[in-house]
């Protein structure tokens, strides 16, 4: 959950945090001399599913199942026969296996700077794995249970263990730096506030090295005649609505406030306008006089950092969430195949035209998605902006369109999209593009309406399975259904996924607005 919840942080800033998702051609300087915190000047090839924490977390996997398998190889090759593999082995084997993973984790061989240079890290591997060794060895003396181990068995399982350490560290050393080249790990950070504090930030993180901080530019409200156009190197591009508008077509990982923490009044409008964005949000403490323990802050290098938001997903979290959209999605495709195999050719023998009816939504952080339906409209009254929202006996839908739009069979075709990877099984639904409440489109009804996309949007959702589904002929329908939404996104987990998934069939009882 975000340091700061959203609907609170519009309430005490008193204006709307939305952005039309259009692309900002933003023109970046040259790249900073130092080579240390480089300037991104066109948008990295990502994945969600990789992420350092991710990498490292990986590596850690690799090596305990390796160093275990490896335990109980050596075993086959050179005592099988001779010694049974009776429990003291796999005892052992685990011992050292954890022993030596923990040692890794407290001398740093973990994280990324490690993972990437071999070289000054083979010496903290064969520190680790050899005082592990020791370690096992002394509980062996001690316990009086030496002499029931083999020694050959021991001394083979030291040295192949280092050798398969050494030798998966160099793959993965070369994995890294590979990637790294492409930018894949750079953590792309925006700068809020220019200034002397912006320039000393920049400067404290430069000293400190290589920190995977790629630096896309500076933000400034202020003009140019206050903040100046160059901060350390690196160009103003804008001010915070410009940042929204680079976000939604360039990746930006992270945003830095430079800003004091006595502008509070200030902070909190570029936070309204920001928190519409998946980013993490933090505000600069190295400037700031206010000393808090270090457990208080975060860190960027050696700069502290406050937190302000958080992404709602990231590293893990992405992965599962994935797995168990695409899982549970094709599970669910080939249990209702016959359902919408019924549908189907109920649309297809009851009215002229396509069965599918593509449209265009937005998905996540505003990207434009093409979403699949069961037509359920004559085909020359399809509105594929809608437009004109559908109402309780409308014209244009057809017999067949009513009974499934009032049971929601008509969105099953989107598990193809889950499968895809557009959509996910659970998450605020997805609004055609000239969705209104009132005749007023819904993100100029809802202060910061937006936020609703820092995650994938989904099939079925908190507000649906809570009543608000349907037509949004009031504002308050499309505000309660926001509020519901921001709520699923700040407490999100795989738990509150089945949850909704479980209780989304009784939903669909609930009929009064779904036409």
């Amino acid at each position: 959950m975000s340091a700061i919840d959203v609907r609170d942080l519009l309430k005490a800033a008193g204006q709307a945090g939305s952005a039309t998702p259009v692309p900002a051609p933003l023109g970046l300087g040259e790249a900073n001399a130092s080579g240390v915190i480089q300037n991104a000047s066109s948008p990295r090839p990502t994945s969600p599913w990789l992420s350092p924490v991710v990498l490292t977390g990986c590596v850690r996997l690799f090596e305990f199942c390796g160093l275990m398998l490896l335990g109980f190889a050596l075993h086959q090759i050179l005592l099988r026969g001779i010694v049974p593999l009776a429990p003291r082995y796999p005892a052992a084997i685990l011992a050292v296996t954890l022993a030596g993973l923990g040692l890794f984790q407290a001398s740093g061989s973990y994280r990324i700077g490690a993972l990437r240079d071999f070289s000054k890290t083979a010496a903290k591997l064969a520190t680790g794995w050899s005082i592990a060794f020791l370690m096992v060895a002394a509980a062996m003396v001690l316990g009086k249970i030496a002499d029931h181990y083999s020694r050959i068995w021991l001394l083979g399982y030291y040295a192949a263990g280092l050798a398969f350490l050494f030798a998966s560290r160099t793959a993965v050393s070369l994995f890294v730096r590979q990637q790294m080249a492409k930018g894949r790990f750079d953590r792309r950070t925006a700068i809020v506030g220019g200034g002397p504090a912006a320039e000393e930030m920049i400067r404290a993180l430069e000293a400190g090295g290589d920190q995977g901080i790629r630096i896309v530019g500076i933000f400034d409200d202020r003009g140019d005649e206050r903040a100046g156009t160059m901060v350390a190197g690196y160009p103003k591009l804008g001010n915070v609505s410009d940042l929204v508008a680079y976000a939604r077509s360039n990746t930006v990982d992270l945003v830095v406030f430079t800003l004091p923490i006595s502008a509070e009044a200030r902070i909190l409008q570029m936070l309204a306008k920001l928190s519409v964005l998946p980013v993490d949000i933090r505000l600069s403490a190295h400037a700031a006089k206010l000393r808090l323990r270090p457990r208080a802050y975060s860190y960027l290098g050696g700069v502290p950092l406050l937190d302000l938001f958080d992404k709602p997903l990231a590293d893990w979290d992405v992965i599962l969430k994935g797995m168990f959209d695409r899982l549970v999605g094709l599970a669910l495709l080939l249990m209702l195949s016959p359902a919408m195999l019924a549908v189907a050719m109920a649309v297809r023998l009851t009215s002229p035209g396509p069965v599918l009816f593509r449209q265009k939504r937005y998905g996540f952080n505003n990207e434009l998605i093409e979403v699949f339906k069961f037509r359920s409209m004559y085909v020359d009254q399809c509105d594929a902006g809608a437009a004109q929202l559908v109402s309780k006996s409308d014209s244009r839908v057809t017999p067949v369109g009513r009974f499934i739009r009032k049971t929601s069979l008509d969105e099953l075709p989107q598990l193809f999209n889950v499968i895809r990877g557009d959509l996910s099984l659970v998450g605020p639904r997805p609004h055609a593009l000239q969705a209104k409440a009132a005749n007023t489109l819904y993100d100029q009804v809802v202060d910061g309406y937006f936020a609703r996309h820092r995650v994938k949007p989904g099939i079925t959702g908190w507000a649906q399975i809570n009543g608000w589904r349907g037509e949004t002929d009031t504002s308050e329908k499309i505000q309660r259904r926001v509020e519901h939404d921001l709520h699923y996104i700040e407490n999100w987990s795989i738990l509150f996924d089945l949850k909704i998934l479980l209780t989304t069939p009784l939903a669909l009882f609930k009929t009064d607005n779904a036409y």
